[in-house]
């Protein structure tokens, strides 16, 4: 409905006379004229004619690049050889754009005022994080899958061999030795155990291993669950990681919950329990676990070779709280606790009715704080503090290699903060400094002996590292760290260069070197039998990579040679202390072939990969150089998996092979020490999980059986004094079976299965 106006005309006449009406429209008659006459020469001198020529950074035309004012309809495209040209009316400031697919848009605000005005944009290749080169040198990654996924957490639970073991399932990636079930840790590309680190969001963990036994290997302590990234680095890893001459395996832990949620689990060997809350604002998340692991009812049914005098038992209980501060800051709090007892008799050479006792009760804690924020556009921060604590109770009553026989407590603690700044250049190009404290103390207490035994170190470390991007097809990683060590005495700097160049949309080449120091396997001993303290270890790493990745394919091929300097060797001059030097040397090399393929067959995923090591070393109490005993020359792996939709069910196999090891004979002379080879080395592996639901929750029945064939798996000999007699060291029984049923509410594990699958 109309308002009635507020203002009114007053009416003098009822109508106008023809004398005014004729001057009214005489008036608006030149009035008329004249806007027309303006209008015409507005238009004729303010049309401006727009052209040039659009090339790349090449100097090279782009063919059908699109110019044009921002807001309107006129424009031109580009020809053959990148010309172009229009006219326009727009008169005033404007926005001229000129957009191509593949390239990032240029804009340039002008004034138009007529005439010609000359336009030669040069584009600059557009940002896909698909097309963009990596780092791929030594480093498999799975943090962004847009780059590159080798393993998720859902596929180191399904993978066969694994038994739901993040440590098992990197065993089955090239570079990594699968048949060293006798010790602890990753031996990647000729390395030992400790010179493979683990880290949790950048921050070292110390003792990522349950606590072990002699000739048997412990599983790594973490649920994979847990995290959202892994970057498992083979050798040339980046500087913002130290002190492992071989490996660096950095976990990612996830962010906020997808939801609150419950779990539960029975197996033959525990049981477990879980429970997250992630709040309705959804800025805050927090969750908890116990767990419950006793192989004294499995190994009623299933018999093992060795006498278990205290059936390995096991309770742990992790926490977590998740804190958004802002949209880009975040506050990640986790800790760990984890109580151990396992006792064994088992035979001794040297005697045909006596056997070694040995025990070991562990306690363990771990605790990680970390904070990320942007500041502001450019800059992002990262800071961590850590603490964890590791108490041990053994008792030997035979020397076990190098523990020796006796009863003795070892305790081992880890403080530390580091801080990282990166700065971004664009959107690819950054900088990133940071800077790291660590300290540990060693005590052992031998009950021999009245006064315990303590090392302490003050561990400095710091570094500065830049991603370089010159094209999105060629990036250079430079980068040095510089460490300290308080015990040593000493300093080092290491250099770290990595270079990567595509190919096209899906290859890509990449080189790495790096120099990689290291304490030592271990101070304690140097300390308390030769009070002597050596210096840093060093590896030289040099590789070359070839990756291919499209269309659910990868394949991977990569050659390597590292170079070993100042390895600790230590000399027993008969009844005299020992004494330690740094005067061992080795090398490692080798090439390795990754491929996995989740495209070509429906509903299967599957990966192979092949290894091939030439390694030797003098080191510790090696005569000579040597190739070391957790060393196989050829080791291969096939992993594959299969959904079956209409049974619901998800079929896993995993066979792995490696050549013999070697072994100390003690009867060859020094000229042939570990000269002797195990015999090969073979695991087939199978499981299943049903899903399904019971009552309201979602379900996994899950059914694995490892080493189906029951090969018999010889990983060494334990020799008698007088080198006549031997037993071989083998698992504690030739399969491993398992069967369990995870419950979860809240979250669809079904789900994941499937999206595994695509």
């Amino acid at each position: 409905m109309f308002q009635e106006s507020k203002f009114s005309v007053t009416k003098e006449s009822s109508s106008p006379s023809p004398i005014a009406h004729h001057s009214f429209y005489n008036c608006m008659k030149k009035i008329i004229s004249t806007f027309i006459f303006f209008s015409f020469s507005s238009f004729i001198f303010a049309q401006t004619t727009i052209k040039g020529r659009v090339l790349d950074e090449k100097k090279q035309p782009i063919v059908g690049a699109n110019i044009v004012l921002k807001g309107t309809y006129d424009g031109g495209t580009a020809d053959a050889n990148g010309n172009f040209e229009f006219k326009t009316d727009e008169t005033g400031n404007q926005i001229l754009q000129a957009t191509s697919i593949g390239f990032d848009s240029v804009s340039l605000k002008i004034t138009l005022k007529g005439g010609i005005f000359e336009f030669n944009p040069v584009m600059t290749e557009g940002f896909n994080e698909l097309k963009v080169v990596v780092i791929s040198a030594g480093s498999f990654e799975a943090s962004d899958e847009k780059k590159v996924t080798v393993l998720k957490p859902l596929d180191i639970v399904t993978t066969a061999a694994a038994n739901g073991d993040t440590y098992g399932a990197l065993k089955t990636l090239p570079g990594a030795q699968v048949s060293s079930g006798d010790a602890d840790g990753l031996f990647v590309r000729g390395g030992s155990g400790s010179e493979a680190q683990t880290f949790i969001d950048g921050m070292l963990v110390r003792n990522p291993f349950f606590s072990s036994t002699p000739d048997y290997a412990a599983r790594g302590r973490f649920n994979p669950f847990l995290f959202k990234g892994t970057v498992f680095s083979t050798g040339g890893y980046s500087a913002q990681f130290g002190q492992g001459m071989s490996s660096a395996l950095n976990l990612e832990t996830t962010d906020l919950p997808d939801r609150s949620a419950g779990t539960l689990a029975a197996s033959v060997v525990g049981l477990g329990f879980g429970q997250q809350k992630l709040w309705k604002e959804k800025k805050m998340g927090a969750g908890i676990s116990v767990n419950y692991t006793n192989l004294g009812p499995y190994f009623g049914l299933v018999a093992q070779k060795i006498d278990f005098s205290i059936k390995p038992e096991f309770t742990g209980t992790e926490g977590f709280f998740r804190k958004k501060t802002s949209e880009t800051g975040i506050i990640k709090f986790y800790a760990y606790f984890n109580t151990g007892n396992v006792g064994f008799r088992t035979p001794v050479p040297d005697s045909v009715d006596a056997k070694a006792n040995f025990s070991v009760k562990n306690y363990n804690f771990y605790s990680n704080l970390t904070y990320s924020e942007l500041l502001g556009k450019d800059w992002k921060l990262n800071a961590g503090l850590s603490f964890s604590k590791d108490w041990n109770a053994i008792n030997s009553s035979y020397n076990f290699g190098n523990l020796q026989a006796g009863q003795f407590d070892a305790t081992n603690s880890l403080s530390q903060g580091r801080v990282v700044l990166t700065r971004y250049f664009g959107r690819l190009t950054t900088l990133r400094l940071g800077a790291e404290y660590q300290y540990s103390t060693d005590d052992f207490k031998i009950a021999a002996f009245n006064n315990p035994f303590e090392i302490k170190d003050n561990y400095t470390a710091a570094f500065a590292e830049s991603d370089i991007y010159l094209t999105t097809k060629i990036v250079a990683r430079l980068g040095a760290r510089f460490e300290n060590s308080s015990l040593l005495g000493k300093s080092n700097i290491a250099p770290r260069v990595s270079l990567a160049y595509k190919l096209g949309d899906a290859d890509q080449l990449s080189f790495a070197y790096g120099e990689f120091y290291q304490k030592g396997d271990s101070l304690l001993r140097w300390q308390l039998f030769s009070r002597q303290v050596p210096d840093f270890q060093r590896a030289t790493h040099l590789i070359f990579n070839y990756q291919y990745i499209k269309d659910d394919r990868t394949f991977r091929l990569e050659g390597y040679y590292k170079k070993y300097h100042n390895l600790v060797t230590t000399n027993y001059p008969g009844n005299a202390r020992p004494s330690v030097t740094n005067d061992g040397t080795g090398y490692a090399q080798g090439f390795e072939i990754f491929y996995r393929d989740k495209k070509t067959l429906k509903s299967v995923d599957y990966w192979v990969s092949y290894s091939w090591l030439d390694t030797k070393r003098k080191y510790l109490d090696y005569p000579i150089e040597a190739q070391p005993t957790f060393a196989a020359n050829h080791v291969a792996t096939i992993v594959a998996k299969k959904f079956v939709a209409k049974l619901k069910t998800a079929f896993g196999l995993s066979y792995s092979y490696s050549t013999g090891r070697p072994y100390l004979n003690p009867n060859l002379p020094t000229s042939a020490f570990l000269t002797d080879r195990t015999p090969a080395f073979q695991n087939l592996s199978v499981n299943g999980s049903y899903l399904t639901s019971i009552g309201k929750a979602f379900a996994v029945i899950v059914l694995s059986v490892t080493n189906v064939t029951g090969d018999e798996q010889i990983f060494g000999y334990r020799y008698s004094a007088d080198g006549k007699s031997r037993e071989s060291l083998t698992p504690a029984a030739k399969r491993f079976f398992f069967v369990g049923c995870f419950l979860s509410w809240g979250t669809d594990r079904r789900k994941e299965v499937l999206d595994n699958q695509n």
